[in-house]
């Protein structure tokens, strides 16, 4: 007899829903990117926003202080761009302007090394050229399409302004949203488990983007203070450069010590001397410095990194790599949360049972 299962029919339409919830997430990835950029951006100013909200006397809403500690951020930002960011693009012209010349010394065979290592060298720059060569050309083809290039630079500029806007409603509203989505769940105990899952989601981002931004400015520091010492040339540049890599984990620390190592052997800097303090430093930050700011949940195996920033880069480019460990942590506290209330059940059926 024919019929319809209704626990199957509510499974596949519970998993339809699902799929057409993630197919409209892909849609919007873009927007809710921008969401996400927001959100993690008021985590990096709460603490700065709490630290003001004690101070401030009487009994008042969180706007002052929010306040407070944006024209704080804004004045910090305005220093390190005057301060920095001149001596960044000053070398960054310098590396331009000679990146030719240094690729032609770079080129000559050094009758102290042997054959292979010439040739190797001459292939590297031959590889560089080209590459310069193809990005030139597509430069100059892509030109009479600039002005439709300047429209969406310009369209993505405005984010640079929604994103501190959107940060400062989730500071200010944030505990109430939080409120209102709670009240929203009847059930008391998908309410509780809802509420443990956003207190360690919660704790996940705070200290992650904190530990993160700990990272990029100690290494920001430790760069710029060390090739300077070594007489490793655009020192500021690459600190920049490594510190802002750091926000992709794994590969951008990766890319950023090939990158130096590269600009000190084309420049005649201290390869040597930069490669032991690249290797000494990734081994104090990845053992030391990282498992101490990296808390309450952030730790993810390296496999797991590894295998999230490629998915993440496959399906979002630097977007979703830069997302990658923060949902692969996520998953972890969702799925530990879950499976814990399921212990929990079950050892409360079992109780009775057992006395019985």
């Amino acid at each position: 007899m024919l019929g319809i299962d209704a626990r199957a029919a509510r499974y596949t339409w519970t998993a339809a829903l699902i799929i057409l919830l993630l197919w409209l997430v892909y849609l919007m990835r873009s927007t809710l990117f921008v969401f996400i950029v927001a959100l993690l951006f008021g985590y990096l100013l709460s603490p700065l926003v709490n630290v003001i909200d004690r101070f401030l006397p009487g009994k008042r809403t969180r706007t002052l202080a929010l306040a407070l500690a944006y024209l704080i951020f804004v004045a910090a930002l305005f220093v390190a761009i005057t301060q920095i960011g001149s001596h960044v693009v000053e070398e960054a012209n310098s590396l331009v302007k000679s990146m030719p010349a240094k690729l032609a010394a770079f080129e000559q065979p050094n009758a102290s090394l042997p054959a292979s290592v010439n040739s190797f060298k001459a292939q590297i720059v031959q590889k560089t050229e080209e590459q310069l060569s193809k990005s030139s050309t597509d430069i100059i083809s892509s030109l009479p399409r600039a002005g439709v290039k300047i429209l969406s630079v310009a369209g993505n500029l405005v984010y640079l302004v929604i994103i501190p806007i959107l940060g400062f409603f989730f500071l200010k509203d944030g505990r109430e949203m939080r409120q209102h989505f709670l009240e929203a769940i009847d059930d008391p105990r998908r309410r509780a488990l809802v509420d443990d899952l956003l207190a360690d989601v919660d704790l996940l981002l705070a200290h992650y983007m904190r530990a993160i931004l700990s990272l990029s400015l100690a290494t920001f520091t430790s760069y710029s203070i060390f090739f300077t010492i070594l007489g490793v040339p655009y020192s500021i540049l690459l600190a920049v450069l490594a510190a802002t890599l750091e926000f992709i984990p794994l590969i951008g620390p990766f890319a950023a010590s090939v990158t130096i190592l590269a600009v000190a052997a084309m420049s005649g800097g201290p390869v040597v001397g930069a490669l032991i303090f690249l290797g000494v430093y990734r081994v104090f930050q990845d053992y030391v410095l990282s498992p101490m700011l990296m808390r309450a949940g952030t730790e993810v195996h390296p496999l797991l990194v590894l295998f999230g920033v490629f998915a993440g880069t496959e399906l979002a480019g630097i977007p979703g790599a830069f997302l990658s460990v923060p949902v692969l942590a996520l998953i972890r506290i969702v799925y530990r949360r879950i499976n814990q209330q399921r212990l929990a059940a079950a050892l409360l059926h079992a109780t009775p049972i057992e006395h019985g």
